[in-house]
């Protein structure tokens, strides 16, 4: 296969590979930036890998990084443009189910393509659009299939997130896992337990904001991957409740891991304890704990604008989006009316601060001033007193 038209990602960077040839090697773009032009996907980041060794690349190139060298990738500077230059190489010895403990640089392009993770991914382009294919995977491309290239059980023995990046891949791509890949992700699911949580994680969101995130989330179930990730184990049939949802998107990760949440019926300490466990950021941890609490006082029909206030009003179209997912009656028209006209976000909005009220009533710090605050802060959200400086030092010379 040839592609008649680079895109314009690959045509920017030929200026790379043609002095990389100059200079007797061979260069070519590969991995996911070549799968993802075949689909007619957008390119995120453009792979370079080279039969140059990385010393050889920095005497070709005067301006370089050593981003990665002890596994082979130089990072080139080419006017305000970087790319990263990786050395064909083979690796062994993977005693921690993560990185190899040893890495051997090569010449041969085949001999890198095997170490690839999946067929889809070991496609390479060289200047003039001709593809190389070693392993079949324009063939899975246009199958929809991910398969692992070489044996499935040998490549997640090398990086057992291989596992996470399959049913997530299929997730993105709306692709099935081939059987064997799939059997050999089932008998190795045990070796997830063995990367870092932070990783999994990453692999986990993306599955879940995918456009077929219910096709890979059913199979991260099915295949066992579920059982060996923080919270998870024996909740598939909790988790599996999502994929009974009709047209389920979800608008962030936030989002996901408070239908998760739900789904597993935890309560607020256990919510949060889960995020924890998973090692989320703090923001997103907090975000999703007060949309949660939001969801189950919607379902409870017990609040009202000060609590939603108070649990942040940038969280409320995502609650209510999960309402509608969960079926819980809301009148979401009225109530999104209300609570588009609180006219502050944080108290941070207020007209008037704490020094104000010391001026105004001519007290002196202390305790008092922090409970006017709060008053103010109700009032204003009530509606019952415009959030203006005068009409606030009204009300608080009046009472």
């Amino acid at each position: 296969m040839q592609i008649k038209k680079l895109p314009s990602d690959f045509e920017q960077a030929l200026p790379v590979l043609e002095e990389i040839e100059k200079a007797g090697f061979e260069a070519y773009f590969v991995g996911g930036s070549v799968r993802d032009h075949i689909l007619g996907l957008p390119i995120h980041d453009v792979d370079i890998a080279t039969s140059a060794y990385p010393e050889e690349i920095k005497t070709i190139f005067k301006r370089t990084v050593d981003t990665g060298i002890q596994h082979g990738t130089v990072t080139v500077l080419v006017g305000d443009d970087s790319y990263e230059i990786t050395t064909f190489r083979t690796e062994s010895g993977y005693q921690d189910f993560r990185r190899p403990d040893q890495v051997t640089f090569v010449r041969s392009l085949e001999d890198d393509l095997k170490r690839r993770d999946f067929t889809i991914n070991a496609l390479a382009v060289d200047r003039n659009g001709n593809v190389i294919d070693k392993f079949d995977g324009l063939g899975d491309l246009k199958k929809q299939i991910i398969r692992a290239v070489g044996k499935a059980e040998e490549r997640f023995h090398e990086d057992a997130l291989r596992m996470m990046r399959a049913v997530r891949f299929q997730s993105q791509l709306d692709f099935t896992v081939e059987t064997e890949t799939a059997k050999a992700i089932k008998d190795n699911s045990y070796l997830l337990e063995k990367i870092a949580v932070e990783r999994v994680r990453e692999e986990f969101i993306k599955l879940m904001l995918g456009k077929a995130w219910q096709t890979g989330f059913n199979d991260f179930l099915k295949l066992n991957l579920s059982e060996y990730c923080p919270a998870f184990k024996n909740q598939r049939d909790n988790l599996a409740k999502l994929l009974k949802l009709d047209d389920l998107k979800f608008v962030d990760e936030e989002a996901a891991w408070t239908a998760i949440g739900y789904a597993m019926d935890l309560t607020p300490k256990q919510f949060n304890k889960m995020l924890r466990d998973w090692k989320v950021s703090n923001k997103s941890r907090e975000t999703s704990v007060a949309t949660d609490k939001m969801l189950k006082n919607f379902k409870k029909g017990n609040f009202d604008l000060w609590d939603i206030y108070s649990l942040g009003v940038d969280n409320f179209a995502r609650t209510v989006s999960l309402c509608k997912l969960f079926k819980i009656k809301l009148d979401d028209k009225n109530l999104s009316e209300e609570v588009l006209n609180i006219p502050i976000k944080s108290s941070r909005d207020l007209a008037i601060t704490g020094n104000d009220i010391i001026k105004i009533l001519k007290i002196k710090p202390g305790p008092e001033i922090g409970k006017l605050m709060s008053e103010i802060e109700h009032k204003v959200v009530e509606g019952t007193v415009y959030n203006n400086f005068d009409k606030l030092a009204q009300y608080l010379l009046s009472e």
